[in-house]
């Protein structure tokens, strides 16, 4: 057994012929380039990719296979340079009637062991989906069907930042995930927790305790890849051990969440639309405090507040620890030159973040910049709060 970082959730931007594949997405995001990134830069040990189901992304992986520096292995995944262990996976877009009746929309992260299997689950999605060379689609289908599909193609299924204000279940479709997956909801091992929430939020909703929580950067350009990450125990890279972390079996598990303060993320507090400005005040905020206009754009922290059925968040005892975790894209005065040539130095931001001291950084970039890294990593960072699809700052 030894320990692992792991960020599941990075996308695609382009294939290597230039085709679209997340729109959103920076154009270096291909299957060759997140590898890389995942080796010589961030130190990530098992990345998902979840936009493996276009059929561009499974030309490129087969493509990919054939250099020999890459290689599938038994229990699931693609072993890169003996370094990394790459799990295939699609974000899907369903459909869903949320509890007022109206239709909502949820993004699920799908991940399977083997090329085979994604191949067999992309033919068949794109019998539900408009443009299957598209990621995050939307579908003719609930997340109670999909799952059903996912698992025939030996998938699971993951929701997907599952508070924010668009595209998940708790931020727009429903205040109770069982309601979505009635009698199938113990197949749902784990959920994606997002840039606006942390475990402390999460945990107030019992039908969580059970779910194992999930840090993943949902990486739209090669920096951001392990923005937010999840430290694991495994026996090997693999998708079978990826699975029993995410069941806690056999001693495989998550020892700790690191992730974004909240108040960094997009989504953290209610936005104003009209006035175009994050709202203060006690949550929950459901109307602007200045021109009381109801068209906002609701916050994660209040949205919890108002489905939460605890009074305290008592996260159960095998709970891993969350570590608030601000990468070095997010602290002043550290550029990207900044970064480089501290990569250079010491290799990989992993390594920069758990094992150096004040020391070590100043000697390759000065007291200054090393003294707002060490802060930055002991949370002593002052941050104003995000909303509104505008990240929060540190200062």
């Amino acid at each position: 057994m030894y320990e692992i970082f792991a960020d599941l959730h990075v996308h695609i931007g382009r294939s290597e012929n230039g085709k679209p594949i997340k729109i959103t997405a920076a154009k270096s995001l291909n299957f060759a380039n997140i590898a890389n990134e995942c080796v010589d830069r961030k130190g990530i040990n098992l990345v998902g990719i979840i936009d493996c189901a276009s059929p561009y992304v499974i030309e490129d992986i087969e493509n990919f296979l054939r250099n020999g520096e890459a290689y599938e292995i038994e229990d699931g995944g693609i072993i890169y340079k003996d370094k990394v262990c790459i799990i295939l996976g699609s974000e899907i877009e369903t459909s869903e009637l949320n509890d007022d009746g109206k239709t909502g929309s949820a993004h699920n992260l799908c991940y399977f062991p083997h090329l085979s299997d994604i191949k067999a689950f992309s033919k068949e999605m794109s019998k539900h989906i408009k443009n299957i060379t598209l990621s995050s689609q939307r579908a003719n289908l609930s997340a109670y069907d999909l799952i059903d599909i996912v698992k025939k193609y030996n998938g699971i299924l993951v929701p997907a930042h599952a508070f924010t204000p668009y595209k998940s279940f708790y931020g727009n479709c429903t205040s109770r995930l069982k309601r979505i997956f009635k009698e199938k909801y113990d197949d749902i091992l784990a959920i994606e927790l997002g840039l606006s929430s942390d475990t402390f939020l999460a945990d107030q909703i019992s039908e969580l305790e059970e779910k194992t929580f999930l840090t993943n950067s949902d990486a739209h350009s090669l920096p951001r890849i392990a923005r937010e990450y999840n430290k694991m125990i495994m026996e090997n890279l693999s998708f079978k051990e990826f699975v029993k972390v995410l069941k806690n079996e056999d001693g495989r598990k998550i020892v700790k969440n690191y992730g974004l303060d909240p108040k960094l993320g997009k989504y953290h507090r209610t936005y104003c639309e009209i006035c175009g400005k994050r709202i203060e005040g006690d949550a929950p905020v459901t109307k602007c405090d200045t021109c009381d206009s109801k068209n906002i754009t609701m916050g994660v922290f209040d949205r919890i507040e108002i489905i939460k059925d605890k009074e305290k968040s008592l996260s159960p005892k095998n709970r891993p620890e969350y570590i608030y975790q601000i990468p070095l894209t997010f602290i002043p005065g550290v550029g990207q030159k900044t970064i480089d040539k501290l990569l250079d130095t010491f290799g990989t931001e992993m390594n920069i973040l758990h094992n150096l001291g004040n020391d070590d950084i100043e000697a390759v970039v000065g007291d200054k910049i090393a003294n707002n890294i060490i802060r930055a990593k002991n949370g002593e960072m002052k941050i104003n709060a995000g909303g509104g699809g505008n990240y929060g700052k540190v200062e």
